[in-house]
């Protein structure tokens, strides 16, 4: 129930049959916040709507739509200077409702289509009250319920890009990655005719989260680098999109292109100032991670980089085995199964498994002797992350082949010696030389 002041104000405008009238409840509208208080102020505007939007006393052809749009965007206006999350969205659904109910120009659909600027308006007023009290879900809704293809209201693309960035933005608060990629798709149909630099940035970003959320931490890692180099954006989230950048391209599989990722980043001037800077410069030098290690780095992670993969391990745990297999090929030129799973913490099965996979997949250069129970890793070689390009060729007699020949090698040199000797000294080769 509205406050006796303004209840007494509103008498006087009913039934609201007349223009003159109008001047009133702007009077009334703009006079708001002296006349009410926090407590009423919500049952006030609602009183002002029903006032102004009753089918059964209001004359809207003596008044006219643009007058009731004009109150319409004061009451938005006024809603806002209260600065009360659950005032925007108490008034901005009652508002709704009553533009649906309403019978002007022949039905709800037409009603709502005279008034699609103020329905824009009351819905992001309503938008901000949920994303004030951080429910997210129902910002989005709120939000993708703006008229954007209403006949005769005029949309820019820019207009279409800021509703529907804040629509992703707030489906990834909550981690609803699909619900998110669907306007994310929207997005990219209409964002080369966008040259507004801070929706192009919050396009980037968006487009990096999703990746992240999908695991893509490849693609996503090269992403916020990119951004991270951005003048548009302060200092401290540049150090946060590059620390986002570090912490998506360790989680990345092992393998040539992760090693690129981490050499790009390595060499960023701004890296050794991040928290994650020892676990980078360990990756980048393919050294292996114990396990305090990997716990320390796991408790900076958002909670979808912990989640379980298919086989019932972290997307960290694997990075980590599959970085210190690839650490374990640099050190040994061959080790044994059971060892292998030792060094890596699994049991030997699981090793070859890994094992075999990264060969298959192009990231690691070795062959499994399953006979003998040996993983031979060709050193010296690097994988080309080509899918099939790490199955080293198996050679019988590599190791005497290998042997023959630093035996002729050295034949070789003895040979260029003996030969430069007696271009030198012939009269001592001739005498010495034993044949």
């Amino acid at each position: 129930m509205a406050s006796p002041q303004v209840a007494e104000a509103l008498a006087q405008c009913q039934p609201f049959q007349t223009a003159g009238q109008s001047s009133n409840i702007i009077e009334l509208l703009s006079n708001m916040q002296s006349m009410s208080t926090a407590q009423t102020a919500s049952q006030d505007l609602k009183a002002v709507i029903d006032t102004v939007f009753d089918p059964n006393t209001v004359n809207v052809a003596q008044i006219g739509v643009v007058i009731q749009r004009n109150i319409l965007d004061l009451l938005v206006k006024t809603a806002r200077d209260f600065n009360n999350a659950n005032l925007w969205m108490d008034v901005g659904n009652h508002a709704i409702n009553k533009l649906t109910s309403a019978m002007t120009g022949g039905g709800s659909q037409a009603t709502m289509g005279l008034f699609a600027d103020q329905v824009a308006s009351l819905r992001e007023l309503i938008a901000d009250g949920h994303e004030a009290n951080d429910d997210h879900i129902a910002a989005a809704r709120a939000l993708a319920e703006i008229p954007l293809d209403t006949p005769g209201r005029r949309v820019t693309h820019e207009d279409r890009v800021r509703v529907w960035v804040r629509i992703v933005r707030n489906y990834l608060e909550v981690d609803d990655t699909p619900a998110a990629e669907t306007y994310l798709n929207k997005l990219k149909n209409v964002m080369h005719h966008v040259e507004d630099p801070a929706l192009n940035l919050h396009f980037r970003l968006s487009q990096a989260r999703i990746r992240d959320a999908k695991r893509e931490f490849l693609p996503a890692s090269q992403a916020y680098h990119e951004i991270s180099l951005s003048p548009a954006i302060s200092e401290d989230e540049r150090l946060h999109t590059l620390s986002m950048a570090v912490k998506c391209a360790i989680l990345a599989p092992a393998g040539p292109l992760r090693s690129r990722a981490l050499g790009r980043l390595f060499k960023d001037e701004r890296s050794p100032g991040l928290p994650e800077f020892g676990m980078l410069e360990k990756m980048f030098f393919d050294r292996l991670l114990s396990p305090s290690e990997v716990r320390q780095f796991a408790d900076t992670l958002a909670p979808h980089q912990l989640a379980l993969t298919a086989d019932g391990t972290t997307v960290l745990a694997r990075a980590v085995v599959e970085h210190n297999l690839l650490g374990a090929s640099r050190l040994y030129a061959n080790i044994g199964i059971g060892a292998l799973g030792q060094l890596l913490g699994l049991d030997p099965a699981k090793a070859e498994d890994t094992t075999a996979r990264m060969i298959e997949q192009g990231r690691l250069v070795g062959r499994i002797d399953q006979i003998d129970g040996v993983i031979w890793f060709e050193r010296g070689e690097e994988a080309s992350g080509e899918k099939g390009s790490g199955r080293a060729e198996v050679r019988v007699g590599k190791e005497m082949r290998r042997w023959d020949a630093n035996v002729q090698n050295l034949a070789e040199e003895v040979e260029n010696v003996t030969n430069a000797l007696q271009r030198e000294f012939p009269e001592f080769v001739a005498a010495n030389l034993v044949v």
